[in-house]
């Protein structure tokens, strides 16, 4: 039993160690701008698209796809709910974060 044991912990120690060792560099990357792509004026001063990555995520073209989807549940379902609270406020615990959010969403300042 106490060999296995040795050995796992040879395993173990070669693997942590191995993570150390491999011959990645780092690559410098020149800016096309001056200006960095997280800078609020960079949208005026360069192109957003050439500062993006190559490869999107792909879970981002399925959020795509959802999204009208969830706008048609927010109309079918979410707003109805917030008009009915607003009309009782106290009974459903409608709160004036909740009027900010939905005079937000509809456009309506009450």
């Amino acid at each position: 039993m106490g060999r296995w044991k040795l050995v796992g912990l040879v395993m173990v120690a070669i693997l942590v160690s191995a993570g150390c060792t491999g011959n990645r560099e780092l690559q410098v990357v020149q800016q096309s701008t001056m200006y960095s792509s997280m800078d609020s004026t960079a949208l005026v001063y360069s192109d957003t698209g050439a500062a993006a990555l190559l490869q999107d995520h792909p879970l981002r073209w399925i959020g795509f796809a959802l999204h009208p989807i969830g706008v048609a549940v927010d109309y079918a379902f979410n707003r109805p709910f917030y008009n009915l609270a607003s009309t009782w406020p106290g009974l459903f615990g409608f709160t004036s974060e909740d009027a900010m959010v939905h005079a937000q969403r509809t456009g309506v300042m009450r």
